[in-house]
């Protein structure tokens, strides 16, 4: 039987960019919050937290670009001009929390604050900028003849925005989650306190986002089952698993909050993203340059796609292993104490 090239890659970039999104969502969640925390001391311990695993979490966004360009070139060469601008600004963001993330911890006093503010815009930039792709990835993009056809500024209307304001906070609720699970005491508390208000704002975020995208495609509305007459529930229902698991999640981070939890918070958290990335899958799959061209329409040729398989299922292994292994060395709270040399 021969296997589905196409499907594969589809399925691997998917999870290639849910690994991005849930591993360095939580560290752009920290440097989110930074502008909030109480003190310098506090401020090393947040990015005390992340030094170890931030740059390996970038690895999975190489890969699902990396992948898209390989694998989907007819893709590529659609949505990279019709995201040029975010896409600049996404990577200028993450650039310059690289470069603050280094100079912070060997700059001199007053050097320290400057790259403290760096950091903390830089990820407020990146955070914003991929929202604003993502949405106007769900809002499609016009295609004609496999070449994009639309405006420069396509991406920027209210909805983008939406969304983009929506992922700011969702990574501030990851990073809140993540403050909670390493870290002790006041600063403990304070993630307490900011998990509930990026919570909150998440949730609202998430209600409004959801229903917004009803009305800027009528196709994603029509497979949730809305249409003109109402919500069909034979195709409802079958989907109803998938908002069900974000309040699941958004029940277990406010259990866990309340309880002063150090993981479950997380868990749901996770679970919360899960659910929404779930959400738009269902929205837009077999896309891959929505509503236009599908994942089969843009792959590359059979033997290309089994080439670069043979060379990922060899890489793919180690860097989930590292990754694992990282983890597991990290592991524990982070004190004042541990510092990042």
């Amino acid at each position: 039987m021969t296997p589905d090239l196409p499907l594969i890659w589809a399925g691997l970039i998917a999870v290639a960019v849910l690994l991005y999104v849930l591993l360095d969502g939580f560290d752009l969640g920290v440097g989110i919050l930074f502008p909030f925390s109480r003190s310098q001391q506090d401020r090393d311990v947040m990015m005390n937290t992340i030094a170890p695993v931030w740059d390996g979490n970038e690895t999975w966004l190489v890969l699902g670009g990396g992948g898209l360009l390989a694998a989907f070139p007819t893709a590529y060469s659609i949505l990279m001009p019709a995201f040029y601008l975010p896409v600049v600004l996404m990577l200028a963001g993450l650039i310059l929390r690289g470069v603050a993330f280094e100079f912070r911890f060997r700059g001199r006093r007053r050097g320290r604050p400057f790259w403290t503010a760096m950091f903390a815009f830089g990820s407020i930039l990146a955070a914003f900028a991929q929202g604003l792709v993502l949405g106007g990835f769900i809002q499609g993009v016009d295609v004609a003849d496999s070449r994009f056809a639309g405006g420069t500024f396509d991406w920027f209307t209210p909805y983008t925005l939406l969304v983009a304001a929506g992922l700011v906070c969702g990574y501030a609720l990851l990073g809140a989650a993540w403050l909670m699970w390493k870290t002790t005491d006041a600063l403990h508390g304070d993630a307490r306190r900011w998990a509930v208000i990026s919570g909150v704002l998440t949730a609202l975020f998430l209600l409004g986002v959801s229903l917004s995208t009803l009305v800027v495609h009528p196709l994603v509305a029509e497979r949730w089952g809305w249409t003109g007459a109402g919500l069909d529930l034979a195709r409802f229902l079958p989907l109803s698993a998938i908002p069900l698991l974000g309040l699941t999640g958004l029940a277990v981070v406010a259990v866990g909050v309340a309880r002063a939890s150090h993981v479950w918070p997380f868990v749901g958290a996770v679970l919360v993203f899960l659910s929404g990335y779930a959400g738009l899958a269902m929205g837009f799959f077999p896309y891959v340059a929505p509503y236009a061209v599908d994942f089969r329409q843009a792959a590359a040729p059979d033997n290309a796609l089994s080439l670069m398989l043979v060379g990922t299922a060899v890489i793919l292994p180690l860097i989930l292993a590292y990754t694992g292994w990282v983890y597991w060395v990290f592991r524990g709270k982070v004190t004042p104490e541990a510092g990042y040399h």
